[in-house]
């Protein structure tokens, strides 16, 4: 099959580890050919081209900057991203006849893209649904639902479920969220195509000590540490406040690293506060980050208690294949927490609840042996779970 997969993130390397490249090389590895359609920003000074790789192509798109910019250019930028992605596959995929549309949110802006190809080719078309947009807006005050841009979005939602073949969601939380609030879905082509990886066997041991020991951090204490985006989403007002509490204990020690929207607020508190037992790290390259949550205790997840929608951030992979424990503190609308539980790999609190995260962590530190099982259950569920061989299947079950 041809597979063109349409995405916001920008990608430059097929093999590259993530959890869009992990599966497009899974097509790729059962004989298939993928067409992947990616923004090449504004900031970069490149134009659009394409690059071939075994088995496929990546056509960058020139666009505005849409990602790290200010809120002007990045909503110019996103209207007229449908525009420049269907004149580039006009473009440079005109002789491609495509029999699988992959997409994902966000953006939800991509209806004439899928529409006009999925016309031109005959092809099915399938949602990766890892983001609910504007309820996830609307839950964080961005703008209400009576507003404009509520209701511009909404029917961009709508249209993006009607003319998908099939959706794709993170977990049974997000299937039924769909279906509850879109009554005018199909219920037989919603289905649950969780976020997945490729395992890696890990060649060999890390040193734990010098790990920690190059970027400061006491290896004798214990290490709970948080890995992704610091935005509006994570809910990064508790995440301080966790924090300031943890500077009144002796054995546990958190590390945050990550970007976004509020890293530099987060940043200046650090400086304001002179944390002494914990440290903030902006993004570490990829193989400097995976070897620092290996030797890691527990890992964290944040998510603000406001929403309404359940997401399920992709940061527990990283986890789950380091054989670390998780500490979840979210919303009580997701069911990450609730799986983590079940399963026997994580620990669960609403986020907001500081005396029950503290519990949590008293409990972690002070049982190794927890900690051990919890980490090889993890692993455990990811091999059955969470890898790119289950995704690619529950996708290609309906061209069987």
């Amino acid at each position: 099959m041809n597979v063109l997969f349409l995405t916001l993130g920008w990608i430059t390397d097929i093999n590259a580890r993530g959890i869009y490249t992990d599966l497009l090389r899974e097509f790729i590895h059962h004989g298939h050919r993928c067409y992947i359609v990616t923004p090449k920003e504004r900031s970069t000074g490149e134009p659009t081209s394409v690059t071939d790789f075994p088995g496929g192509k990546i056509l960058g798109v020139k666009t505005l900057n849409i990602q790290k910019t200010n809120i002007v250019e990045k909503g110019i930028g996103m209207l007229l991203l449908e525009r420049q992605y269907l004149y580039a596959i006009r473009k440079y995929f005109a002789n491609v006849y495509f029999d699988l549309i992959l997409y994902s949110t966000p953006p939800i802006t991509f209806n004439q893209v899928i529409e006009s190809e999925k016309k031109r080719c005959g092809a099915r078309t399938y949602l990766l649904l890892k983001d609910i947009f504007p309820q996830n807006a609307v839950d964080l005050g961005m703008f209400s639902r009576k507003g404009l841009f509520y209701r511009f979005f909404r029917k961009k939602e709508q249209k993006l479920y009607q003319i998908s073949d099939y959706i794709g969601c993170m977990s049974p939380a997000n299937v039924q969220f769909v279906l509850r609030y879109n009554p005018g879905v199909d219920p037989r082509k919603v289905e649950v195509c969780p976020n997945c990886v490729k395992l890696e066997e890990m060649e060999k041991e890390v040193d734990r000590e010098q790990v920690l020991g190059e970027l400061g951090i006491p290896s004798e204490k214990t290490i709970f540490v948080y890995g992704g985006n610091l935005g509006k989403p994570q809910g990064v007002d508790f995440l301080m406040e966790v924090l300031e509490v943890n500077e009144r204990r002796s054995n546990s020690y958190f590390v945050v690293i990550g970007s976004g929207t509020e890293y530099p607020r987060l940043k200046r508190w650090f400086l304001d506060n002179d944390l002494q037992n914990s440290k903030l790290l902006s993004a570490l390259p990829k193989e400097q980050y995976d070897n620092l949550v290996r030797v890691c205790d527990i890992g964290l997840i944040f998510l603000d208690r406001r929403f309404t929608i359940p997401n399920y951030p992709s940061r527990l992979l990283s986890y789950l294949e380091s054989r670390v424990p998780v500490l979840l503190a979210t919303d009580r609308n997701t069911d990450i927490g609730m799986i983590a539980v079940e399963n026997g790999y994580g620990c669960w609190v609403e986020s907001g609840d500081l005396e029950g995260f503290f519990s949590l962590v008293k409990k972690l530190v002070w049982n190794v042996n927890l900690r051990e099982e919890m980490g090889q259950r993890g692993y455990q569920f990811l091999k059955e779970n969470y890898t790119v061989e289950k995704g690619y299947e529950i996708i290609m079950n309906h061209f069987k």
